[in-house]
């Protein structure tokens, strides 16, 4: 399966990581966990990974990104990680590299660098980052095992969600023998001060189910953020949908984040495949978990009427 990533990664002696922006745990362990691997492996070649900054994962270990001017990218390899869509990428200057490849379980949308291996069936990148060391032989060291351990922990709800298969376990199992200890990951990516606690219960207060249907959903105005002090909208969006999780009753829950122009969507089901319609409004993601923006609350609605047609 990752038999040409390899072949590449031998020829390149610059290589330059790439995933998508506002990164959650995943994209982030798999850029992590990818960097470590060659560093470990390959220690003459020059590893970038590049990026916007995080605040909710920046207690991973080599979350600090690099900063490099285009003449990096002459002659140089660049993967794109965790990322459906070109114009989901942060940085886009990995079309100025001489060969690129993408790594993703998204469902597929459309192709973009020379090499694609997209396979939804795993529950995260990280996941395909830790069969692609397996499969390979290569060596693993704890920082690689436990950044990548992270994304996987992250994109699987600590192994919840439907998405968790026999070989998710086989390769948490593989990390482990490396090194990772899931105790002590997870102190750092569960534990919450009591100021975050009392947010989560503010948003838990405005959770509304959409016309005595199965489907919930929160929508929080600019004015709302602004008067809660928050300023990075998106941490709303991603951080706050899963308030609504495990409800009874409740198959699909909606998190809307009004962000200047636009309004932030976080689509989740436990039940129904929500991705045509996150497609539908310019979004995607996976068929439980999906993402998109709508111009304001009226589409809001809109996307809610469309939503509960899913569960007819």
């Amino acid at each position: 399966m990752f038999e040409s990533t390899l072949e590449a990664i031998r020829k390149y002696d610059t290589v330059i990581i790439h995933r998508h922006t506002n990164p959650d745990g995943d994209a982030l362990g798999s850029q992590i966990g990818l960097y470590e691997l060659i560093r470990d492996n390959f220690p003459d070649k020059k590893v970038y990974k590049v990026g916007d900054r995080t605040v909710r994962y920046a207690f991973m270990a080599g979350s600090e990104m690099d900063e490099i001017p285009d003449e990096v990218y002459q002659g140089a390899l660049a993967f794109v990680l965790d990322s459906a869509a070109a114009n989901l990428v942060n940085d886009t200057r990995y079309a100025l590299a001489e060969k690129t490849v993408r790594i993703d379980h998204h469902l597929y949308c459309e192709t973009f660098t020379d090499i694609e291996i997209v396979d939804p069936s795993f529950e995260s990148c990280a996941g395909m980052i830790a069969f692609f060391a397996k499969e390979q032989g290569l060596m693993v060291s704890k920082a690689a095992a436990a950044a990548i351990f992270t994304g996987m922990v992250t994109d699987s709800g600590r192994f919840r969600y439907d998405s968790t298969s026999a070989r998710t376990f086989a390769l948490a199992a593989f990390l482990m023998e490396h090194g990772v200890v899931p105790t002590d990951i997870y102190l750092d990516l569960y534990s919450e001060d009591l100021s975050r606690l009392k947010l989560r219960s503010h948003f838990v207060e405005k959770i509304r189910v959409y016309k005595n249907t199965n489907v919930a959903y929160i929508y929080t105005t600019k004015q709302e953020l602004d008067e809660l002090g928050i300023t990075d909208s998106f941490s709303i969006s991603r951080g706050m949908v899963n308030v609504m999780a495990d409800l009874k009753g409740i198959d699909i829950w909606i998190n809307f984040t009004e962000d200047g122009e636009k309004v932030l969507v976080e689509l989740r089901s436990s039940k129904y495949n929500i991705n045509p319609v996150a497609v539908k409004y310019g979004g995607g993601g996976h068929k439980k978990a999906s993402g998109a923006d709508v111009a304001d609350y009226d589409m809001a609605l809109q996307m809610l009427e469309d939503l509960t047609k899913v569960t007819e």
